[in-house]
């Protein structure tokens, strides 16, 4: 008999979201680190969650839209963060150019 899942169905769902939020951009070793997964935990979840029908209202009912959005929220939550390091290094890069012209 296997043991029950520490994860809940919503955090799975979430995790899946968020990995097809991001095709081609990120790999299940990335998702799975910023969700503090195990990769192949995730691997095998989207893998499940492929090969089997949604649950009735699980994909377009409010749980589905509330997986998806929380998804989005991560996935800007990161871009932010990163455009602001962006930003920084640019601006130190830009101080650092402007005091050797002169």
């Amino acid at each position: 008999m296997a043991r029950p899942s520490k994860y809940s169905a919503e955090f799975r769902s979430d995790a899946i979201a968020l990995w097809r939020a991001l095709p081609g951009r990120r790999t299940f070793k990335d998702v799975a680190a910023d969700l503090n997964v195990n990769p192949e935990t995730l691997r095998t979840w989207v893998r499940d969650a492929d090969g089997r029908p949604p649950a009735a209202g699980a994909v377009e009912g409010p749980e589905g839209e509330l997986a998806r959005l929380r998804a989005e929220n991560a996935r800007l939550a990161k871009a932010e963060k990163e455009w602001h390091l962006e930003r920084e290094i640019l601006r130190r890069a830009a101080a650092y150019f402007a005091r050797e012209t002169k």
